[in-house]
């Protein structure tokens, strides 16, 4: 049935004894006789000196009414938070900073804190005097979120037309993917630009009406919509979609393949893009993606904008650093290389001041082994690491980071410095705007301007042998 079981194990005599049948969850008590455990939203606790029942000890938690009394509770999630800071972070030094010294100057704002936010917000500058990234608090017994009421997007960008509202522009997506599913580019609708939403479940929609409006709580249910090819109606039909909730991923997606045309057409083709949002699984997935269906191009950029980091993807830099090893020949096409998946042309990499963490390491690594220069402007400058941490008192979090970089040529790397390119490139609002990419134009020019420099050498595959028993012109006998 899909439950996972808690058994006992007898390392003396060798016997498995399962104590509950299904646990979600458990925590033991100090001395290991008690157990609390959660098994779907049903909490209970139970001995683990025997087999237990499956109502057994049966905590009714909707009847629990707990006391608290907010300043104090408050007051031990100051210390504790500091403790963690004190035990975890990398630095026994605490950066030079006296550690106990920040404890009584920020305890001095505590009788003054009303909300958990306010906690928060004390707790955060006694942290930042550390100077480190990374280093975050959140969380907490906090009154509820209102309610607010989700939309539904079309993945579309309109304008105002006649009167109406017309599609100026249609995102297509990969409607196999729940995660880029393009509502007007689902079969039966086919939506295309410079027709006009017309009406949504049969309401006329005209401005001053925000277009928005209309689709109130309808994120991943059935819509029914009116488009057509003019202003008065005519001509126009009715189609159902599912709108989704975040068209995000639809817009970065026609963001990088957009990039991918330009720099194809750029290069005539002899230039791949590769673009990597995070180094994490996005990261891994894009890199895949994007790098290994153009590995017959000469050179590559790298684009890594925006990059919110997440590991370490240095094998990024293994793959960008493949030699050439040898070609293979077939008796019909061309020569193949080994190894296949690799570019061994001109490479550039893309970099900007929103990329940082793991998005900060990936240009250090492509700098460090000399893999091509980089282009933009100076990363975010937050390279040291979080691996887990207590959980506060309220179910609130802090982090303390607790490894950073170093070498032994350099020493301390990266944080708080970031990474500079080698040619800087700013790309302005006014930029964007109107469509220019001022960064991607120069990767494009760097890459090119190495091609012509040093372009690559075609192969001259060498005669065949001859390697029978005729050989130099003498016939062998036996």
């Amino acid at each position: 049935d899909g439950a996972t079981s808690l058994n006992r194990y007898d390392l003396n005599a060798r016997k498995n004894e399962t104590l509950l049948p299904a646990a979600s969850d458990y925590v033991l008590s100090a001395d290991a006789k008690k157990l609390l455990y959660r098994n779907g939203t049903a909490w209970s606790i139970v001995p683990t000196t025997r087999a237990i029942q499956p109502t057994e000890g049966r905590i009714a938690v909707d009847t629990i009414d707990v006391r608290i009394d907010p300043q104090q509770e408050w007051k031990q999630i100051f210390e504790e938070a500091w403790r963690i800071n004190r035990d975890y972070f990398y630095a026994p030094n605490m950066h030079g900073v006296d550690w106990a010294k920040q404890k009584d100057k920020y305890a001095t704002f505590l009788p003054h804190v009303v909300t958990r936010g306010d906690l928060n917000r004390v707790i955060q500058w006694m942290s930042s005097e550390l100077a480190v990234g990374h280093h975050n608090v959140g969380g907490g017994d906090s009154p509820a979120e209102p309610r607010t009421v989700p939309g539904g997007l079309l993945g579309a960008d309109y304008e105002v037309v006649n009167g109406r509202y017309r599609l100026k522009k249609v995102y297509g997506g990969l409607n196999w993917n729940a995660q880029l599913r393009a509502p007007l580019t689902e079969p039966g609708v086919n939506a295309r630009a410079g027709e006009y939403l017309l009406a949504v479940n049969g309401r006329d929609l005209r401005p001053p009406t925000n277009v928005y409006s209309l689709f109130e709580n309808t994120a991943g249910k059935i819509v029914e919509i009116t488009l057509g090819p003019n202003a008065d109606g005519s001509g126009s039909r009715i189609v159902q979609v599912v709108p989704v909730g975040n068209e995000a991923a639809l817009r970065n997606r026609d963001w990088v393949e957009g990039n991918l045309k330009k720099v194809d057409k750029a290069t005539g083709g002899r230039v791949a893009y590769v673009y990597v949002p995070n180094t994490a699984g996005a990261g891994h997935a894009y890199f895949k993606r994007y790098f290994y269906p153009q590995v017959n191009k000469l050179g590559v950029i790298i684009d890594e904008r925006f990059n919110g980091g997440g590991s370490v993807a240095d094998y990024y830099i293994d793959i960008l650093q493949r030699p050439f090893i040898a070609n293979w020949a077939m008796r019909y096409g061309d020569n193949l290389k080994t190894p296949f998946a690799s570019i061994q042309g001109p490479k550039a990499m893309i970099i900007d001041e929103t990329a940082g963490s793991g998005g900060d390491l990936l240009p250090w690594m492509f700098r460090k082994f000399k893999v091509g220069p980089l282009v933009g402007q100076r990363t975010w400058g937050g390279l040291v690491g979080i691996l887990g941490f207590p959980v506060l008192m309220d179910g609130g979090n802090i982090s303390a980071p607790n490894l950073a970089i170093w070498t032994e040529d350099e020493g301390w790397i990266v944080e708080n410095e970031g990474v500079p390119p080698d040619i800087e490139v700013e790309q302005t609002p006014a930029d964007v705007i109107a469509g220019r990419d001022p960064q991607l134009e120069k990767a494009i020019e760097v890459v090119m301007a190495e091609l012509k420099k040093n372009p690559p050498a075609t192969p001259k595959r060498p005669a065949y042998p001859v390697r029978g028993q005729t050989q130099r012109g003498t016939v062998i006998k036996k």
